[in-house]
C-alpha cells in the first residue's frame, strides 16, 4: 500500500485515536495517516502528538481552530495531501465504524481493478450495518436511494464516508467549489467525480457503529443532505 494516505477527521475521538491509529497501522508498513483535529476540548490532537514519536514521518497532525464541519476537515486534508506525493487517498472515520481490515481491499479496487474512486458500500450486498437502530438504517438506505434517484449515479452507498481516491481524481475537482460541509458532502464528491466520467467501484463493507464517544450526526445534517441534492442536481443540469 505505497503512496497511501488515510485521513481520519477527529472532534473528541481521545477514546478511539490511538485504537484507531494502530489498527490502520498494522494494516501496512507504507500506510501513512493525517489527523486532522478541530480543536477537540477533549485533548484528542494531544494524544496524536503523543503518538508521532511512536510513529515518526508516519503519523501526521493538522489542527484548526474550531469545529468546522466534516466536509471541510476532508477539503483540508485533500489539500494537504496533494501538496505531497501520495496517489492513493483515503477518507476513514475515527470511531471504527470503518474497517480497518478492509482498506486493502478499497486499494485493491484503485490499484488492480482499476477504479478512479472506490466505495465501502454498506448496501451492494444487502444491508451490512451493525448496531444501528432500524429506524436510521432505513433512513441512510432510503437516502442513498433517494440520491441515486435524484442524482442518476449508479452507487448503491452514496452516503457512505469509508473511500479511496486515486489522486488525479483531486487534482480534477475544484475543491474551493465544494458546497456542502456535513452529511451532504459524501454525495458532493462522488457526484462531482461520478460526472467526470471517472470509474467508481463499490466494496463490500461492514458497517459498524461506534461504541465509544458520540455520534455527529445531527438533523440539520440531513437536512442539508434531502434538500441540497436537488439544488446540486439543478445547477448540473444548468451547467450543461
Amino acid at each position: 500500500m505505497k503512496d497511501t494516505v488515510v485521513i481520519i477527521p477527529t472532534y473528541n475521538e481521545i477514546e478511539n485515536i490511538e485504537a484507531i491509529i494502530k489498527a490502520v497501522f498494522s494494516q501496512s508498513d507504507s500506510i501513512h495517516i493525517l489527523i486532522v483535529d478541530d480543536n477537540s476540548p477533549d485533548l484528542t490532537a494531544l494524544k496524536v502528538k503523543e503518538l508521532q514519536a511512536d510513529f515518526p514521518n508516519r503519523l501526521f497532525l493538522e489542527i484548526r481552530k474550531e469545529k468546522s464541519g466534516l466536509g471541510t476537515a476532508y477539503i483540508h486534508g485533500f489539500k494537504w495531501s496533494l501538496d505531497k506525493t501520495y496517489k492513493y487517498i483515503f477518507e476513514m472515520d475515527a470511531d471504527f465504524s470503518h474497517d480497518p481490515n478492509d482498506l486493502i481491499n478499497l486499494y485493491n479496487a484503485c490499484h488492480i481493478e482499476g477504479a478512479d474512486l472506490s466505495i465501502g458500500s454498506r448496501y451492494i450486498t444487502g444491508v451490512n450495518v451493525v448496531n444501528w437502530p432500524m429506524n436510521r438504517v432505513l433512513m441512510s438506505y432510503c437516502a442513498s436511494k433517494y440520491v441515486r434517484i435524484i442524482t442518476g449515479m449508479k452507487i448503491h452507498d452514496t452516503t457512505a464516508g469509508y473511500v479511496c481516491y486515486k489522486r488525479h481524481v483531486l487534482e480534477a475537482i475544484n475543491l474551493d467549489a465544494i458546497k456542502f460541509i456535513g452529511y451532504a458532502f459524501q454525495i458532493e464528491m462522488k457526484f462531482k467525480t461520478y460526472l467526470k466520467k471517472f470509474k467508481i467501484i463499490e466494496v463490500p463493507v461492514i458497517f459498524t457503529d461506534r461504541t465509544k464517544g458520540e455520534s455527529k450526526l445531527s438533523s440539520g445534517i440531513i437536512s442539508e443532505a434531502i434538500f441540497g441534492v436537488i439544488s446540486m442536481k439543478l445547477k448540473s443540469l444548468f451547467k450543461k
